[in-house]
């Protein structure tokens, strides 16, 4: 028997505890049916095995409020709901339909699940938050589940109930603050939200935060879509990922890569036909793409997203998205996946104010607000916020089989006065600067990624000089390193920058630009990026950098990238870049493939492959990266030419000579010093005709027992002008 507290609750939609009373319930010695149909004209009972109507349900005061005792009955039985609604359109007659009532059914989520996700310590919470499709009590629906343990109430709503708060209440689970339901007859493709009333009375409608699935914007609902299968890791992955191979990277925001018909994106389909051929093809070892998560708004990149489980809509399905991963790793390149912990955007169906609290989000502005990005700061202090986001890493390498994730923005998470005027910011429990938790977090996601996904990778995108960030953490991790495999090397990228984009009379006062880099080369697991943040935001394209006229621009561009591949450390470098487009990146344009119509780029682009496969088919140039033994300077010292020499190689007979001469100025006769004796041949000139340099010949010539720069064999050659060369022994 319903009480008129009860009734006026449901009608309202502000009953705290629906599944106490909805549905059959034994009062006593009888049986009530309960249920909450707003809209419906009439409900009866139907009996499921006789196929019969047992009781017609009775409207409670004129609400959405049905109620019936069931006769003589005095246990529950199955049934169905027989709803006669009123007519569709005027003048229609009445339509009736038999529902599932949803709540007949059991909890959704397991003893087990609830503890660990009360704990925070479950791997793999979306394999029972969020929604899951199947079957309950041999009948079909959807497994509804979302943590918002300060809400009133929270309902399912979609394109199955009306977006009807009133219609589907869930059950809370107090020892973990998670709310569930299942919905029968909601499948694949429906669209939903969940609606939550707050303990200060307002009405929210969010995202599922685990959905794995989400509408275009801008639309904003989440779309039931079944869990995407495990994986287990390509074969081969933990070796194209290692410290000893050759690491190149494609870096792509796949909406601007290419455009159909100048302004339609690619599909992901599409791209895998395209992109993906394209990359290799120029001989790169991995794509890097730009955030997938899906984010509302195009100007982000993606680095503002609002569903962190379900790949962007822009470009297709997650099914869609895993034939454009299987494409990739088919032609043999790694996909690595930049990913956006550090902070979520402020939409108001979004992560911001869940459950009218600040659940995800840091309550302090002080700690919780990025005046940068005018964004929220995920509270790493919260062990289920923490797990949320650990487990997030976990699904993107086991569901898709992703290679590794690039960690955006480290610095501004590791640092709670990251870009804060003194004052409008909260010390640590000690005082300090550094955001304890958002350290605990960091070693926590990567010691789960190398327990439960070893080959997988992570590389930080990290500018400071925080120590240790890629060494790794400590059994307990309390202590040692962060446990990235990679870091980014913002240092290199800035000072070599800044050096190449100087007129070369200039450069001489600025070697130690080009040379500072190896003081701390092996400090961390180094990859030297030339990503998307060099060309943006009236920086200007790599190629407006360089200083003096076009062919000078050209040849300063080659010489840069032959040092960069030549220099120690793994390799990164932005789509455009490859072929020297002249205008900065804009992310709502394509790149502008009509350069290659022209020589000058045509050499870029040719450059760019054969640097990448002599880099890929040779050891000197790669397998010590991450450790001295690889590299030694032949002349630091040459301020006075611009002139840089150095050896690459582990061992005498493999070690490769490099000279780059940053002057327009050939340097004839120019004598080096030289591991061994005999004849040596030039691997690559970035000045040779083929790259639509100047084609002046090397005048190389064997190397005598003379020696020079404290090798004991040196050898002549003319170094072209603003040019890389890359020497071996011959054969």
């Amino acid at each position: 028997m319903l009480t008129e507290h009860d009734i006026a609750d449901l009608a309202a939609g502000h009953h705290a505890d629906p599944f106490g009373v909805l549905g059959m319930h034994l009062r006593g010695a009888t049986l009530w049916l309960n249920a909450a149909l707003p809209g419906a004209l009439g409900v009866e009972v139907i009996e499921r095995a006789s196929g019969e109507s047992v009781a017609a349900l009775e409207r409670q005061h004129d609400t959405a409020v049905f109620s019936a005792r069931m006769g003589h009955r005095r246990k529950p039985f199955d049934y169905q709901l027989r709803v006669t609604w009123p007519p569709l359109q005027p003048g229609d007659p009445n339509w009736v339909t038999d529902l599932e009532d949803p709540y007949r059914f059991p909890q959704v989520l397991g003893e087990t699940d609830a503890w660990l996700l009360a704990e925070g310590t479950h791997l793999r919470p979306y394999e029972c938050l969020g929604a899951h499709p199947g079957e309950m009590l041999g009948v079909a629906g959807t497994r509804f589940a979302v943590w918002a343990p300060n809400a009133r109430r929270v309902s399912v709503i979609g394109d199955f109930n009306g977006w009807d708060g009133r219609r589907h209440p869930m059950r809370l689970r107090r020892e973990c603050g998670v709310w569930e339901i299942f919905l029968p007859g909601v499948s694949q493709g429906a669209l939903y939200k969940f609606e939550i009333l707050t303990q200060h009375g307002e009405l929210l409608q969010k995202a599922d935060p685990l959905a794995f699935r989400a509408e275009l914007r801008p639309n904003t609902a989440s779309i039931v879509q079944g869990l995407p299968p495990l994986h287990s890791p390509r074969p081969g992955m933990a070796q194209t990922n290692g410290f000893e191979a050759p690491i190149s990277i494609y870096e792509v925001h796949l909406g601007s890569w290419r455009k159909v018909d100048g302004w339609r994106w690619l599909s992901y389909r599409e791209l895998a036909e395209t992109l993906v051929p394209y990359a290799r093809g120029l001989g790169f070892t991995h794509l890097e793409l730009l955030p997938v998560s899906e984010h509302p708004f195009d100007g982000s990149w993606g680095y503002q997203p609002i569903s962190l489980y379900a790949p962007t809509a822009r470009f297709g399905t997650p099914e869609d998205f895993q034939f454009f991963v299987d494409a990739a790793h088919e032609a043999g390149l790694g996909v690595i996946l930049d990913w956006v912990p550090a902070h979520f955007p402020s939409d108001p169906h979004g992560l911001a104010n869940f459950d009218g609290t600040h659940l995800y989000e840091y309550a302090d502005p002080k700690e919780g607000f990025h005046h940068d990005w005018n964004t929220l700061i995920y509270n790493f202090g919260r062990t289920e916020v923490r797990n949320y986001l650990v487990a997030n890493a976990l699904y993107w390498l086991e569901r898709f089989n992703i290679d590794g994730l690039r960690v955006d923005a480290v610095a501004s998470m590791l640092y709670r006065d990251y870009s804060r005027p003194a004052g409008q910011w909260v010390p640590n429990k000690f005082g300090g600067r550094e955001n304890l938790e958002a350290i605990d977090f960091l070693r926590r996601m990567n010691h789960t990624v190398g327990v439960q996904r070893p080959g997988a990778i992570t590389l930080a995108e990290e500018s400071t000089a925080f120590p240790g960030v890629s060494r790794p953490p400590s059994d307990d991790l309390q202590s040692g390193g962060l446990g990235f495999h990679y870091k980014w090397n913002m240092g290199w990228m800035h000072d070599s920058l800044s050096y190449i984009r100087r007129d070369p009379v200039h450069r001489k006062y600025h070697h130690n630009e080009l040379t500072f880099s190896m003081m701390y080369a092996y400090d961390e697991n180094f990859v030297l990026p030339l990503s998307h943040d060099e060309v943006v935001h009236g920086k200007g394209s790599l190629l407006a950098k360089m200083p003096g006229d076009r062919w000078q621009q050209f040849a300063n561009l080659r010489a840069y990238l032959g040092y960069m591949f030549s220099h120690p450390g793994k390799k990164l470098l932005f789509m455009g870049d490859e072929f020297a487009q002249a205008s900065e990146w804009q992310s709502d344009y394509s790149l502008d493939w009509d350069a290659l119509l022209h020589a000058p780029n045509q050499g870029v682009q040719r450059l760019v492959r054969d640097l990448n496969l002599t880099y890929r088919a040779h050891p000197a140039l790669h397998q010590l990266d991450h450790h001295p033994g690889g590299f030694a300077w032949i002349t630091y010292d040459d301020a006075s030419q611009s002139v840089l020499a150095y050896e690459r190689g582990a061992s005498e007979g493999s070690r490769f000579v490099v000279l780059c001469n940053f002057t327009p100025t050939p340097r004839h006769d120019y004598r080096i010093g030289v591991p061994q004796g005999g004849r040596w041949e030039a691997l690559i000139n970035t000045d040779d005709a083929v790259y639509d340099g100047s084609g002046l010949p090397l005048a190389l010539r064997e190397a005598e027992a003379q020696p020079s720069h404290g090798r004991p064999f040196s050898l002549q050659l003319t170094l072209p002008p603003l040019a890389c060369v890359i020497l071996r022994p011959a054969a």
